[in-house]
């Protein structure tokens, strides 16, 4: 008989199991230990061992799944308003049999119990408080297509798809050959410069990043050292191994407002890929949503490639 319990600290072994048994599409990282649950998701302040609730079946550990919260506003406290479904995952033996439909239940309850009204299944920024680094990619982009059983088990339970982030990637072993007739002009007034990113932002976004150290890239005018673009860079070590090729994540492309549409975030992410290349990684990503046509031709004129997408479903409550 299946029972249903919260989180014990002498459960990561085994959700590492279930972990590389149940997520083995292309946008999770296999995991060869414990430690990186504990670096992405357990050592973050909010994490709550309630709200991880395991599957077991005569002391074998089944299934899991994990809801949280997002932030508020101002992203310097969590917000119970809205809950999210972080991950569900089932051994492949155990599926077909409702653990997934009941570990889903007890999630739903325990949002409701700290005040949700209505609950997303899938982490996508800005409720996005466990797995960066571990599932999605360069950022977390609700759930894969990848994984095709995401979208008709939460359909079946009441959920709506939302929104959409496509997920972009590009070889870095194929030359940067970008051409753009405004770039003589950007070199001669800009330059790029990579500097340690030392304070993320936010309490919030400081708690998502935790231990990945990215760095960030700005471009700045010459002589005055103004900023008026930058992108945010994180080596995505885990899945590299999944993919065999050391990978870069690339996020938070932002142009100053009254210097769009000159090339810019173009002319910086063509000096970022060079640069990228030069230091020998073999693969670099970026998402977008797919409302931003703007971000998406950028990615297909820099030489990216689709190769998912990402949903984020919704339930009211």
């Amino acid at each position: 008989m299946i029972q249903y319990r919260h989180f014990r600290n002498t459960d990561p072994p085994a959700l590492v199991d279930i972990w590389n048994e149940a997520l083995a599409g292309r946008g999770s990282v296999r995991l060869r230990h414990s430690s990186p649950l504990e670096r992405h998701v357990f050592c973050k302040p909010y994490f709550d061992p309630a709200g991880l609730i395991v599957a077991e079946e005569d002391g074998t550990r089944v299934g899991f799944v994990h809801a949280g919260f997002g932030p508020d506003a101002s992203e310097s406290c969590l917000s119970t308003d809205a809950g999210v479904i972080c991950l569900i995952a089932v051994r492949p033996a155990y599926q077909r049999r409702g653990v997934g439909s009941e570990l889903l239940r007890r999630a739903e309850d325990y949002l409701c119990s700290r005040g949700a009204r209505s609950i997303y299944a899938g982490p996508r920024r800005p409720r996005n408080p466990f797995y960066l680094g571990l599932y999605g990619g360069a950022e977390l982009p609700g759930f894969l297509e990848s994984d095709p059983a995401a979208e008709p088990f939460f359909s079946r339970h009441g959920y709506n798809r939302v929104e959409t982030s496509l997920v972009f990637q590009r070889r870095l072993d194929q030359t940067v050959n970008v051409t753009d007739g405004r770039f003589a002009a950007h070199r001669r007034r800009f330059e790029v410069r990579l500097v340690p990113r030392i304070e993320v932002g936010s309490w919030w976004q400081e708690s998502v990043w935790g231990l990945i150290e990215p760095v960030k890239f700005r471009l700045e005018e010459k002589g005055t050292g103004q900023l008026v673009a930058h992108a945010t860079a994180w080596e995505m070590e885990g899945f590299s191994w999944r993919w065999n090729l050391p990978a870069v994540g690339l996020v938070d492309l932002w142009v100053s407002e009254n210097l769009r549409r000159q090339g810019l975030g173009k002319f910086l992410l063509a000096n970022i890929l060079r640069y990228l290349q030069e230091q020998f990684f073999g693969l670099t990503e970026v998402q977008t949503t797919e409302t931003n046509i703007a971000a998406t031709c950028l990615c297909r004129s820099l030489g990216f490639q689709l190769v998912d997408r990402g949903h984020v479903y919704r339930k009211v409550l």
